[in-house]
């Protein structure tokens, strides 16, 4: 049995060697991502419930843009804070902010995408570009970057939306190493031609694009997925490009506790089940391959079997997913996660399974 289970890991540590270097290497190894500008009439779409706090923090660096020309469709999903007032007072103050206002719908009840729509048609320019309202751009030239990437063929650009670091805060390595880790996997299937995901908190794409396949109404009654299962549904190896130049990331305020970073992981777990059958197939094998690479390694060495033979294997496997996921995380600017990342993978691997049993039993609770 212990030889069989030898055979098993080596098989494994292959399947790891495929994606991290074979696929994930397709990003991690790209070249430096330049731009040359192209000033495209854009509309920035905000969809905000109860966010006042933040949207006093953020609108800001979304009105000091350095672009010549864009608006801002501020979207009020029915919120019970000051999240109204302020939109309507900065409506009045800037000319290029246009206020959108959703009343609770009874058949779209709490419905982030049918807040979506209303903006997206409300939206006077062709380009779109996506955040959400507890995000704000990394720099004033954030617009100037993703109009970089379209082009006639090109109309959906999959940006990275990072989280900000705090330090001494060994879970904000483990939320900015998944992050890392999800926008690498993304990054080179979009890269191999397969894109199957992307970010609301930075994601742009051509309106014509939302309306070629019905904006969200293959998925309108899944409360999440205004993001991927959209990205999953209308971008192809033809329409998608990938956008990762520092200028043009978006960060977001991270999780502080276990508890609330686990819900919010709940709720992101639920919207992979409506994937594509081969992405859901290669995340699972992925998951799958992670899961059992350590559980093979822990029982073989616990057993002493062959154990010079199994760490050699060991260190080869965590050689070459490091530099893999290095040079994804140099382009990142996500470097600092990697000097523990043996711990938070195992740490994040045993997150998910624990994850998926919870979903199982219960259902999380989306946009509100």
């Amino acid at each position: 049995m212990l030889l069989i289970l030898l055979f098993v890991f080596i098989g494994i540590t292959l399947i790891q060697l495929v994606y991290y270097v074979f696929i994930f290497g397709r990003f991690s190894f790209a070249k430096k991502q330049t731009i040359q500008p192209k000033k495209l009439p854009i509309s920035i779409i905000v969809c905000a419930k109860n966010e006042e706090e933040n949207i006093k923090k953020h609108f800001p660096l979304l009105v000091s843009q350095n672009y010549p020309d864009y608006e801002i469709v501020l979207i009020d999903d029915a919120s019970s804070d000051e999240t109204l007032e302020l939109f309507e007072m900065y409506e009045k103050q800037y000319t290029n902010v246009k206020l959108v206002k959703v009343q609770n719908n009874e058949a779209f009840w709490g419905n982030k995408k049918f807040a979506l729509t209303l903006g997206i048609k409300a939206a006077k320019n062709e380009y779109l570009v996506f955040t959400d309202a507890d995000c704000y751009p990394a720099s004033n030239d954030w617009l100037l970057h993703i109009s970089s990437q379209f082009s006639k063929e090109k109309t959906i650009i999959l940006g990275y939306g990072a989280y900000e670091k705090i330090k001494n805060s060994f879970l904000n390595k483990i939320i900015r190493f998944e992050t890392l880790l999800t926008a690498t996997q993304y990054f080179s299937w979009a890269k191999i031609g397969n894109p199957y995901m992307g970010v609301g908190r930075n994601l742009a794409y051509k309106k014509e694009e939302f309306f070629n396949v019905r904006g969200f109404m293959d998925h309108m009654k899944i409360r999440s997925g205004d993001d991927d299962l959209f990205i999953n549904q209308a971008a192809t190896n033809k329409n998608t490009e990938i956008l990762f130049t520092p200028e043009s990331f978006t960060l977001s305020e991270p999780k502080t506790t276990f508890k609330s970073w686990f819900y919010q992981k709940r709720r992101h777990a639920t919207t992979a089940k409506h994937y594509k059958g081969f992405d859901k197939f290669q995340l699972g094998l992925f998951f799958f391959s992670q899961f059992w690479f350590f559980i093979t390694a822990i029982v073989l060495l616990a057993f002493q079997f062959q154990w010079m033979i199994v760490l050699g294997i060991l260190l080869f496997r965590y050689l070459f997913t490091w530099i893999s996921l290095g040079y994804a995380a140099a382009k990142l600017k996500e470097k600092d996660v990697m000097y523990w990342y043996p711990i938070i993978e195992l740490i994040l691997t045993f997150t998910q399974l624990n994850v998926f049993f919870r979903n199982l039993i219960s259902k999380p609770v989306h946009w509100k």
